[in-house]
């Protein structure tokens, strides 16, 4: 993409709709749900639920930040794709105190977390270098067909 106006790419869309358990890791399940369906572009479309453990990497942090407690899952989105995913959580505590940075593995399912994935099969999303800053981000390319 040049630096310009963005070229947005259409795709129909087909969607997953699941529950996890208590106990369930959420990154650990999102990753097994792109893995095992060879997503190669596909989005967050909602999930509300909670969580005993989150475990975030808060903005311009290197490694993640632990809590320990109970959480309401606020806020869930993010890109999906077996090339990369980028994924953003929000929790709030008992007292509305919220919390939200980069999702890692260790967010350990409390009573729920329901979810709906959108699954865009003419999409293809690679994560590459950008030289703004040097870190891989997101580029989107129609699919070519065989």
């Amino acid at each position: 993409m040049t630096h310009g106006q963005p070229q947005p790419v259409s795709s129909v869309m087909e969607a997953y709709s699941f529950r996890l358990k208590p106990g369930q890791d959420l990154k650990q399940e999102l990753d097994n749900l792109v893995s095992r369906q060879r997503m190669a572009a596909g989005a967050i479309l909602t999930c509300v639920g909670s969580l005993t453990d989150v475990v975030l990497r808060l903005a311009n942090q290197e490694g993640g930040t632990s809590y320990k407690g109970h959480f309401e899952i606020v806020s869930l989105v993010g890109t999906l794709s077996v090339n990369g995913s980028h994924i953003h959580l929000s929790v709030s505590d008992s007292t509305g105190h919220t919390i939200g940075g980069h999702l890692l593995e260790g967010c350990k399912i409390y009573t729920t977390a329901e979810l709906v994935i959108a699954v865009l099969p003419d999409v293809t999303y690679t994560r590459e270098p950008d030289p703004t800053y040097g870190y891989q981000e997101l580029v989107v390319r129609k699919k070519q067909r065989k």
